[in-house]
């Protein structure tokens, strides 16, 4: 499965703080309809990633009914973005 889409970047401030992309309803609702086959645990479902010509691997985190894409800080670096920026996400998944 791949999926294309665009998302405003968002910084979370927890212990752990991280940046991310919401994954848009549409999407989420295509993931949602597989994850059970694909994630590994707590909901967390395996990608690969792709912005511009940054290319990595990662998981999609559930959060409050829809799933987010971690952004790590050498993505960002990579391609020149930061929080209030709009990313174009491509993500693949073997299902």
């Amino acid at each position: 499965m791949q999926l294309e889409f665009s998302g405003r970047i968002w910084f979370w401030k927890g212990p752990a703080p991280w940046y991310f992309v919401t994954v848009p309803g549409e999407q989420c609702a295509q993931l949602s309809a597989v994850a059970g086959a694909v994630t590994y645990g707590w909901g967390m479902i395996p990608v690969s990633a792709e912005i511009g010509r940054t290319r990595w691997t990662t998981s999609l985190w559930p959060k409050d009914g829809s799933y987010i894409v971690p952004l790590k800080s050498a993505v960002r670096k990579a391609e020149g973005l930061d929080e209030g920026g709009v990313a174009r996400v491509r993500i693949s998944l073997s299902i």
